[in-house]
């Protein structure tokens, strides 16, 4: 016997082949007194049709005239007769004593202790899902063509005790809660579906899994053996099988957090399977009710459904009375108070690799071939990029992938490109070299102080011994001077000739008015800013590093939290932090006293003027008309405005000649037209020979 109107399907599973013939069968029925009562209103030359729908209040108010008819029908019709015969003949096949496979939905029904009513429910609303034949019978049974999914009210009709289904009512319900049926009922006409996933699972117990879920089997011994997390997994172990239970696991960005959950798994006999983090909160209901039907553990990437920098947003697991076991994985301790609901037991904790574990994982990873010729610049990219082993391994597939030897400088290329800070600051591409650095003698000194401070704060760090005592940290610096003196250009320097990325910070994103914003902004870029030596770029810094005010209201109090902060995750930064500012007066004098280096930018004397004169010309500019003794001597200006007054310049000169040559009197003018940019009094006498044009112009 068929078991749905689609005759070539049949569930591996018994149980749910019975009761889908249960279904199939009311249904069957059902149509054969709707031809019956509605028959009168066929058109007799049209043929056999299906019953034809009519007015729903009309037939509604008609339910209980036809009562006793339809009963009647059912027992002396020879078509319905025969399908009430099939509907009591009692179950073939079907083992009471037989172990069902898990997650089936002889499974389901043994778990959950389903009633007759119930088992009916759950196959009326798989019925669709599985036989796609379905939904027209049902529209018709519903006498509506727009409904082709069932519900509590057409169940009431076909089944024998109507006050029986009045319990899916309960938002409680098993059926409900453990995600069988999509969403709760709150009305007869409420649809009744099963989630596609589930529905495969509940006819097909041994479906593979789906694409957007992975079975866990990543064992690494190397991440036991730490107190913390041993004593974690112990617990989590023990709170398998003992309802919801949310495990929080924190690690660092590349941590193996997944590693951990499947450790869990395995040390509590049972399977962990991941879910794909681009799905949405909506499309996790289905998956859960999955994992909880194949017996398996969830790891979910909880910092995929948490907003940055929206501290008030709060992760509610979908089915909190869905007896499973989720481990959610997060980057941040802090995220910890933002997972909501009940069942949140206390955090596994992923350490950080320490510097010997990270070079320890870099030899291992990358192919052996390979690493004789990057042997000696381990050291330096293990301290400069402290990424965990997911990435160091990722990093070694794509160097074997290469199928070549690299060189130091290409192995620094590659792990660059994983370096990924955020919205919050711009990548700054390196302009300058040190030789184009016009600083007087003690700030060049300065300069070249903080490069070797860099290059050489592995070896201080882990052959000296001073990484615990800094803890690991970094270098931070002061900029201070006037605009145009070389304070960018000095920074861009740095970041070049050490080869480490730099980034200036956009203000705009880290300030925020709202009290507490600008320390989350800020905690946000410094966690991100800490997984490789980078160069962080403040500039204006003494709108964000300022002093701290007197505390007059709550303003000011976390105006002061804030700086407090910042000094603290400036102690922490391992990278190159640089302060760039023109009011140093301005500055927080406990900011100042923990900078490790302060280089004050002063306007350019005349010898270093006159360099920047020479340096500024563009090549292949002929500026052999220019005197550039007499340009340094009478105008006291920084680097910046006179690159500006020779961009200017050349701008004019460009649409004069078609020579690519610059005259006295194009950059006497464009002299003037910076003094006028800055607001400065100038004199006609500065400009000696040339003030006659000078006055012309002014005169014009």
């Amino acid at each position: 016997m068929a078991v749905t109107f689609l005759s070539q399907f049949r569930s591996s599973d018994p149980v749910a082949n019975y009761w889908l013939s249960q279904v199939t069968l009311r249904l069957r029925r059902e149509v054969s007194w709707l031809w019956k009562e509605r028959g009168a209103l066929a058109s007799a030359d049209a043929g056999p049709l299906l019953p034809p729908f009519t007015d729903r209040v009309t037939q509604s108010l008609d339910l209980t005239r036809h009562e006793r008819e339809k009963a009647e029908f059912f027992d002396h019709d020879i078509t319905a007769k025969h399908l009430s015969d099939l509907i009591t003949t009692p179950a073939k096949g079907i083992d009471p004593t037989a172990n069902p496979s898990r997650g089936s939905f002889s499974w389901v029904v043994a778990t959950l202790e389903l009633d007759p009513v119930e088992c009916f429910v759950l196959a009326l609303a798989l019925l669709p899902l599985v036989d796609s034949a379905a939904g027209s019978v049902v529209a018709t049974c519903s006498n509506d063509p727009g409904r082709v999914e069932p519900t509590l009210g057409l169940a009431q009709r076909l089944w024998d005790t109507p006050g029986e289904v009045m319990t899916f009512f309960d938002p409680a319900h098993p059926l409900v809660s453990r995600g069988l049926l999509s969403s709760a009922v709150v009305a007869w006409d409420s649809p009744l579906t099963v989630p596609g996933l589930v529905g495969r699972q509940l006819v097909f117990a041994d479906a593979p899994l789906p694409e957007a879920m992975r079975l866990l089997n990543m064992v690494d011994d190397d991440l036991m053996g730490h107190s913390r997390i041993d004593s974690r997994v112990a617990c989590a172990r023990a709170a398998a099988g003992a309802g919801r239970r949310v495990v929080p696991i924190v690690g660092p960005r590349g941590a193996p957090l997944e590693n951990v959950a499947a450790e869990c798994g395995r040390q509590s006999g049972y399977d962990v399977v991941a879910l794909s983090p681009s799905l949405r909160v909506a499309e996790l209901p289905p998956l859960l009710t999955l994992a909880w039907l194949r017996g398996a553990a969830v790891y979910l990437q909880a910092d995929a459904y948490l907003t940055p920098g929206a501290p008030d947003d709060r992760f509610v697991f979908p089915l909190p009375s869905l007896p499973l076991t989720v481990f959610a994985g997060l980057s941040d301790r802090s995220a910890l108070k933002r997972l909501a609901g009940g069942g949140v037991m206390p955090a596994i904790e992923v350490p950080p690799l320490s510097y010997s574990e990270r070079l320890d994982q870099w030899r291992r990873s990358i192919p052996q071939t390979l690493l004789p010729a990057l042997e000696d610049s381990l050291p330096e990219i293990a301290r400069r990029f402290r990424y965990e082993k997911t990435s160091i391994s990722r990093i070694s597939e794509e160097i074997a992938a290469l199928g070549r030897t690299l060189t130091a400088n290409e192995l620094m290329d590659i792990c660059r490109e994983d370096i990924d800070i955020g919205s919050l600051a711009q990548k700054v591409t390196p302009r300058f070299e040190l030789s184009e650095l016009m600083l007087p003698p003690p700030q060049t000194r300065q300069i070249r102080e903080i490069l070797a401070a860099m290059r050489n704060l592995t070896r201080v760090h882990y052959e000296w011994g001073t990484a615990r005592a800094w803890n690991e940290g970094g270098l931070a610096a002061l900029f201070a001077g006037p605009s145009g003196t070389g304070k960018t250009m000095a920074a861009e320097v740095l970041a070049r000739e050490l080869r480490v990325p730099m980034y200036r910070i956009d203000l705009s994103q880290v300030v925020n008015k709202y009290i507490g914003e600008t320390e989350k902004n800020l905690r946000q870029l410094f966690d991100a800013a800490d997984a490789a030596d980078i160069i962080l770029f403040f500039d204006e810094a003494d709108a964000l590093f300022g002093k701290r005010t007197e505390v007059k209201d709550a303003h000011d109090r976390y105006a002061n939290l804030e700086v407090s902060y910042l000094l603290e995750r400036m102690e922490r930064f391992k990278g190159l932090a640089i302060l760039a500012t023109n009011r140093k007066k301005d500055f927080d004098e406990a900011m100042v006293r923990r900078l490790r280096f302060v280089v004050d930018f002063p306007m350019p004397g005349l010898p270093e003027r006159l360099r920047i004169w020479q340096s500024v010309i563009p090549e292949g500019v002929d500026a052999s008309s220019l005197d550039f003794p007499f340009l340094a001597q009478r105008f006291p200006l920084a680097g910046g405005h006179i690159r500006s007054i020779v961009f200017h310049a050349c701008l004019q000169s460009a649409s004069e000649s078609t020579a690519r040559v610059l005259t006295m009197p194009a950059v006497v003018r464009a002299i003037r037209r910076e003094y006028d940019k800055l607001d400065r009094a100038m004199s006609l006498e500065q400009f000696g020979t040339y003030a006659g044009l000078v006055a012309e112009e002014m005169r014009a």
